[in-house]
């Protein structure tokens, strides 16, 4: 009997080093590109998220919605209050739809696929991430002017355990 509970011991403790140690845990990753150690993890976030901003030409609040295939971040969906530089005209993208409601434009069906998402926290831009219900603005995790990767990665168990969530 006590031979059965030695291997099981084993074979439990073989199993937690290994979800510690190998990146099991799939999550999106928000780090800091020049100290990778401040990083926020969402496994929340695979199930779709918006990032918004104030643009900094016409100021309007734009807002793009991203999900997740696999690995990659899809920008499926932008809204936007007027046009302004680097907003994308509906004709630049085969198969998206432009729709005008009460005050706000939206272009959907992008499908622009990334296999990461490379974008500065902004002074003036209000950058927010959007998951679920919960609005985060981004200089509440990172200081403003930060240089932020955002990509889905599998982490380890430990590195998610004891890293910040939104």
């Amino acid at each position: 009997m006590k031979k059965y509970w030695f291997i099981a011991a084993g074979v439990f403790l073989t199993l937690l080093a290994a979800t510690c140690i190998f990146p099991c845990v799939r999550c999106v990753s928000f780090t800091n590109r020049k100290n990778h150690k401040e990083r926020v993890f969402s496994c929340s976030a695979l199930k779709g998220f918006v990032i918004s901003y104030t643009h900094s030409v016409n100021k309007g609040r734009v807002h793009d919605f991203y999900r997740c295939d696999a690995d990659t971040l899809v920008l499926c969906k932008t809204e936007f209050v007027s046009y302004g530089a680097g907003i994308p005209e509906p004709e630049e993208t085969e198969g998206a739809v432009f729709l005008v409601t009460d005050g706000c434009y939206s272009i959907s069906g992008i499908e622009r696929r990334l296999p990461q998402l490379v974008m500065a926290v902004g002074v003036i831009a209000e950058h927010s991430v959007t998951i679920g219900n919960k609005d985060v603005p981004l200089k509440t995790l990172f200081k403003p002017q930060t240089s932020l990767l955002i990509k889905i990665k599998r982490v380890p168990l430990v590195s998610y355990f004891f890293s910040k969530h939104i």
